[in-house]
């Protein structure tokens, strides 16, 4: 898979939507601001910044709905922020380390080593 050229807050805003909406919530700004604790600020620009890009759509409403290409790069995110907690989690790691490092290490690995402990795990579990 190519890599997609995104930095890793965009990647955390992304996935932070698709998070948001699998429970269930039309996304509004305020609830990222309430779910990551960043400032209004901060999110209002970053969604002026994801919408710029295509990644996102706000209506009229200010419900924030992720556009395919976001979708595409939020999950992939998701995908490796579970794989890689559980992965951590079934080492001994608890459970709050473990999605905590997954945060950190979901944005930095290459796509050839995600897939080596993706077929580690699917062979071990």
């Amino acid at each position: 898979m190519k890599t997609l050229n995104v930095h890793e807050s965009a990647e955390n805003y992304l996935e932070t939507i698709l998070i948001l909406s699998h429970r269930g919530e039309r996304v509004r700004s305020i609830d990222i601001v309430n779910e990551l604790e960043y400032s209004k600020p901060s999110v209002s620009v970053a969604m002026k910044n994801l919408r710029a890009k295509g990644y996102i759509t706000v209506d009229d409403e200010g419900h924030i709905t992720l556009t395919g290409k976001g979708r595409k790069i939020a999950e992939r995110m998701y995908e490796r922020h579970v794989a890689i907690s559980d992965w951590l989690i079934s080492l001994g790691v608890d459970k709050k380390t473990a999605v905590q490092d997954a945060c950190k290490m979901e944005h930095v690995l290459s796509e050839k080593s995600f897939s080596a402990i993706r077929k580690h795990i699917d062979t071990n579990s």
